[in-house]
């Protein structure tokens, strides 16, 4: 697996404790949509026993000019140097690696289940379906706590508005935390069959594809197996420790 050194060249929030981190595209570095790299940090300020590697789904499209990651912040040394790193700063990048992308039946419908952070290998995919104007049907459910923790969430629900393609159903569970001045329109409570079938014509026609916490991507393929689905059609990538 080919190795680059790439540099900074923004950070950005995403949510409240999310930060979302792109740097420069090595020339020659291609990917698919859902594939993740490892980045390794160069000489860091600070270390510890969890160390100097994380891997990451890459968050931008194939076909954009950058590579994006997006990452929660938690409290490790990792974390805190990736937080403060300053534009130009240089890492190791890994791969790409992975064979969580979308199939190529165009024909049956795409259904993403996502959990927090587990956003991240489907930002590529939506995102690029909607830059080369992909004509199969995706739809991303999205479950989040609060809107205020749900990365990306302005920028797939513009999505959803303007690619007729693209579905959002986002969910939240537990909105009476939120700090939002305006009423949650959207779904509330937990990712189940009752809301999958409120919005997909039938629960065995998708690729169904499931990625976030270990717990909540058991819990998704235990429903959709009980749903009748066949577990061919059920892909998963868990994030553990993000």
């Amino acid at each position: 697996m080919p190795d680059y050194r790439v540099k900074l060249l923004n950070k950005m929030p995403v949510a409240e404790g999310t930060m979302a981190f792109s740097f420069a595209k090595p020339e020659g570095f291609s990917f698919k949509p859902g594939q993740s790299s490892d980045l390794t940090l160069l000489d860091p300020p600070e270390t510890d026993a969890e160390g100097n590697v994380r891997t990451f789904s890459i968050v931008s499209a194939p076909s954009e000019g950058d590579l994006t990651f997006a990452t929660r912040l938690r409290d490790t040394a990792f974390k805190r140097v990736l937080r403060n790193m300053a534009p130009g700063t240089e890492i190791k990048l890994e791969g790409p690696m992975g064979s969580f992308n979308l199939h190529k039946n165009a024909a049956k419908h795409a259904a993403l289940l996502a959990g927090g952070i587990g956003i991240t290998p489907f930002m590529s995919m939506v995102r690029e379906a909607a830059r080369q104007k992909d004509s199969r049907q995706i739809y991303l459910f999205y479950s989040n706590r609060r809107p205020e923790d749900s990365a990306f969430l302005d920028e797939l629900t513009a999505l959803a508005q303007q690619d007729s393609n693209f579905h959002l159903v986002a969910t939240m569970t537990e909105m009476e935390k939120s700090r939002q001045p305006q009423p949650w329109t959207g779904e509330q409570g937990f990712i189940d069959a009752a809301m999958l079938k409120r919005h997909l014509t039938e629960l065995n026609g998708p690729i169904y594809y499931v990625a976030g916490p270990p717990a909540m991507v058991a819990a998704m393929r235990d429903l959709l197996v009980k749903a009748g689905v066949d577990e061919d059609d059920i892909r998963a990538e868990d994030f553990a420790g993000y």
